[in-house]
């Protein structure tokens, strides 16, 4: 069995491409036709457009598994042509397998190395999106914890900081203070909010954070006015810059607990992870 995987791994690795801009891996359908056994490109087309419904049928977008390629090839006497070709995912080719000709055998080789490797690939990009989110996390704990240092330094109370923290919420959610946002979140009083915020919204509160506390040192601000307005200004600005990047910070749903996070995140699967996907994108 471990002769066939490592087979498996060589017939398909070696006709992998990577993106010279982005990195990104994928596979031309016209190199792995032959690799799946296939002589006509009319057939394997067939076979492509059964994964491409599987896709679609799924929700995922086409184009970003499917990318649809012209080549031009050398046809003799000096004479080109056109023909069509696609870029494809590791999802992609997972699907072609599955859609494929069963009695070929490379066709059951390539189930079994795709399934597996998706499965892998599927992992190592769930650790990255949680180690993400988990790093912005902390780093929002920080700058909360300057903030509230910073002002309980230029004469506020802790009644006065939360009052000063929840408007700034609402300015930053378009009129949803923190307690209205844990309601639409469905969070109890006693949640805490950003532990349920996406990586995008905690950096977002963090920089209105740093900003709040650089300018009431630098500027000497006193009391809950000037540094409610200031926070306010601030959660303006950063929530301008989002909404011009197309985000809307109070209609991205709410992420799972920090803390089962961090459990996923030290599960014994997203260990065994731990080095080899750090290694793969280096």
């Amino acid at each position: 069995m471990k002769d066939i995987a490592k087979v498996d791994q060589n017939l398909f690795e070696s006709i992998k491409h990577l993106d010279e801009k982005t990195g990104a891996e994928y596979w031309s359908a016209r190199e792995l036709m032959k690799s799946l056994g296939y002589n006509e490109w009319r057939n394997f087309e067939s076979v492509i457009r059964k994964a491409r419904n599987a896709a679609k049928n799924s929700y995922y977008n086409i184009n970003d598994h499917f990318g649809h390629l012209t080549k031009v090839v050398e046809v003799g006497n000096d004479s080109v042509r056109e023909i069509t070709d696609y870029r494809l995912s590791r999802y992609a080719c997972y699907l072609i397998a599955m859609s494929g000709d069963s009695k070929k055998p490379n066709i059951a080789h390539a189930q079994t190395y795709f399934a597996q490797s998706t499965r892998k690939q599927e992992l190592a990009d769930e650790r990255a999106k949680l180690e993400k989110r988990i790093t912005a996390r902390e780093e929002y704990r920080q700058y909360d914890k300057i903030l509230s240092g910073t002002v309980l330094n230029h004469g506020v109370d802790r009644k006065g900081l939360a009052k000063i923290k929840s408007n700034g919420d609402a300015v930053l959610f378009g009129g949803h203070d923190t307690r209205a946002m844990k309601k639409k979140f469905g969070l109890s009083d006693r949640q805490n909010l950003p532990d349920h915020l996406p990586s995008v919204t905690l950096a977002a509160k963090r920089l209105a954070d740093e900003i709040t506390a650089h300018n009431t040192e630098a500027n000497n601000l006193y009391g809950d006015t000037p540094i409610g307005h200031e926070h306010n200004t601030n959660n303006q600005y950063v929530r301008r810059t989002l909404l011009d990047r197309g985000i809307k910070p109070e209609t991205l749903p709410p992420e799972e607990d920090i803390k089962r996070a961090k459990r996923r995140l030290a599960a014994k699967d997203m260990k065994k992870l731990s080095s080899g996907s750090r290694g793969a994108r280096a």
